[in-house]
């Protein structure tokens, strides 16, 4: 299985490149800790160019008024710091949702923090919680599949696997995007806890192979009870990220989950049914579908692409007499 990194050894008769692919999923403990470790870095000079992007990001004319609520919450902050979790229904609607300073990275704060509505998010500085005004959200009964992207599955030419290769995913989705800024969220810190969040099954990932074997598209996110939120996505091949998101999103309509989460709009994720609601709307869904039974363990495809080509969404997705599993 191919790979787009570059060799390092991590252990007897293995190389990065040979396990950042499907093999990933394969590794011990010490191997996938030498993985990560080579993975979730930064040099000093990605550093530096993170921080100059993130700031000249902030300081855009649409988000430039933000600025003095995030220097007062920071200041204040310093001088009386609070440990516990923000309520996301306070949070100011002219601030884009920010809530609070994040003190506590570690995976029960990350669980209760996501069940109640928030997400951690910097460029650079400390991470701060948010919870905008509205979130962009996916009923799955509400998903759209474009023709071209129901042709492109019934061509069959790419292969959809789950939580495979989690640590190659999360580094693509933090790597560089032709034609724009390298302006990303997605530190060394931010994949160190959510390789925790994956290792404590919270986390999963979805991988898109091209005939050749190699990662061409991808992405992760987090699962709780009815509700997944969506974190990232990459594509290194036109449409990858949006064919294996459909598949997955075909998956958790199998499984009973009501919501997909994809925080704020984007380009990739309208056209596929994505709409925003009220915060208010949204914390009470996740009251209401957090505390339901998910889907535990490592997940894997359980349907064939011709399945998911045909899906009409509104009527409950049937599974083949024989579906094809990943391998």
């Amino acid at each position: 299985m191919r790979s787009r990194h570059t060799n390092l050894p991590v252990g007897p008769g293995k190389s990065f490149m040979s396990v950042t692919s499907e093999s990933a999923s394969e590794l011990n403990p010490d191997e996938r800790a030498a993985l990560r470790a080579a993975l979730f870095a930064e040099t000093p000079a990605e550093r530096l160019e993170r921080w100059a992007l993130g700031t000249a990001w902030a300081l855009k004319p649409e988000r430039i008024h933000t600025v003095p609520a995030l220097a007062k919450l920071w200041a204040s902050d310093l001088v009386a710091a609070g440990r516990e979790l923000p309520d996301p229904l306070a949070a100011p609607d002219d601030h884009g949702g920010l809530c609070g300073i994040v003190h506590d990275f570690s995976v029960p704060t990350l669980v209760e923090a996501y069940s109640r509505g928030l997400y951690a998010f910097a460029h650079f500085g400390p991470l701060k919680w948010f919870c905008p005004p509205e979130r962009c959200v996916l009923f799955l009964d509400e998903m759209h599949v474009g023709k071209t992207l129901r042709k492109l599955l019934r061509q069959q030419r790419y292969r959809v696997t789950f939580d495979r290769d989690f640590e190659g995913v999360i580094k693509a989705c933090a790597g560089r995007r032709e034609g724009k800024w390298h302006v990303t969220w997605i530190t060394p810190r931010i994949m160190r806890a959510f390789a925790d969040l994956y290792d404590a099954g919270y986390v999963h990932s979805f991988e898109v192979w091209n005939p050749e074997g190699a990662l061409v598209g991808g992405g992760y996110g987090v699962a709780l009870g009815g509700v997944f939120f969506t974190e990232s996505q990459f594509s290194l091949e036109r449409d990858t990220s949006k064919f294996g998101f459909t598949v997955l999103n075909w998956h958790l309509a199998q499984w009973g989950f009501t919501l997909n989460d994809g925080k704020l709009p984007t380009p990739t994720i309208l056209p596929m049914g994505f709409r925003n609601i009220p915060r208010a709307e949204f914390v009470a869904r996740l009251r209401a579908d957090v505390p339901r039974i998910g889907k535990p363990g490592r997940w894997q495809v359980e349907t064939d692409l011709a399945t998911v080509a045909a899906w009409q969404p509104g009527a409950t997705p049937q599974t083949p007499e024989r579906p094809r599993a990943a391998a």
